[in-house]
């Protein structure tokens, strides 16, 4: 995923920003966004976190984030590499134990600063009209927010509160838009391109290494982020990677229960 910033604009093209999360130590999946990513006319990549537990290759994941993106989030996965788990089901639990042995045992000139780069990752970032979380505006790290939540008010109220205009999260790997009249619209909804106005919004930009929305393949967006006189929009990518070799270095594993990676043929 080096180089994958394009810092080369020319006029006639729109500086875009690319938002990724929910990696899960996926490197297939990430490198195949990344090239993607390079077909654009991208000045920013921003990751909502989550950059490892339950897939194959954590190290070689936190080093291409951490080489590619400009605003890294913690991820609940993130922090329970670095602490105990906490609210994780047996199978995630002992991904996470797994992943935290990787970490801990690898050797070369990138093991320590991994462990700092995880460790230093804020649970949030607000830029003027923007705010960046994993979670929710609410709970950043551990807060999910599902399609159904649209029909219960009372928390989407208070997490639209806390929402300046436009906040863009991750964490239930389920893309889709949320309005500020408590509706929610899948990608497929709005033709995968979303144009904002005036009204707060709530973005969940997807997976890229564990999609379940019932498309195995990989998705983040791309958002001109719009300026003092046009309105921010964006687009849902998804990408095509090689899932069958991350199934594969997943089954390897015997702390890795096959069924992560079963189901990332279907999306699920």
């Amino acid at each position: 995923m080096t180089g994958v910033v394009s810092h080369c604009m020319t006029p006639e093209f729109i500086p875009l920003w690319a938002i990724i999360s929910d990696i899960h130590s996926n490197l297939e999946a990430l490198l195949a966004v990344g090239e993607d990513i390079e077909n654009h006319n991208v000045e920013r990549v921003i990751c909502l976190g989550d950059i490892v537990g339950y897939g194959p290759n954590p190290c070689e994941c936190v080093d291409a984030v951490r080489d590619a993106c400009d605003i890294v989030i913690l991820g609940n996965h993130d922090q329970g590499a670095l602490f105990d788990p906490e609210g994780f089901n047996n199978s995630a639990e002992r991904a996470i134990f797994w992943t935290r042995a990787q970490l801990e045992n690898a050797e070369g000139p990138h093991a320590e600063e991994r462990w700092e780069f995880l460790s230093s990752r804020p649970r949030r970032i607000e830029e003027n009209r923007f705010l960046f979380v994993h979670g929710s505006a609410r709970h950043p790290l551990n807060e999910y927010v599902f399609p159904e939540d649209v029909y219960n008010e009372r928390k989407m109220e208070r997490i639209f509160q806390l929402v300046p205009q436009y906040c863009f999260q991750g964490h239930t790997h389920v893309p889709g838009v949320f309005t500020e009249d408590y509706k929610f619209f899948s990608p497929t909804d709005v033709g995968h391109r979303y144009q904002f106005d005036a009204t707060k919004a709530v973005v969940n930009v997807g997976s890229v290494g564990q999609p379940r929305d019932g498309d195995w393949r990989a998705c983040y967006i791309l958002l001109d982020p719009g300026d003092e006189t046009k309105a921010p929009s964006m687009e849902y990518r998804r990408v095509e990677y090689d899932v069958e070799t991350t199934i594969k270095k997943i089954h390897a594993v015997p702390e890795l229960d096959r069924f992560l990676g079963d189901r990332l043929r279907d999306g699920r």
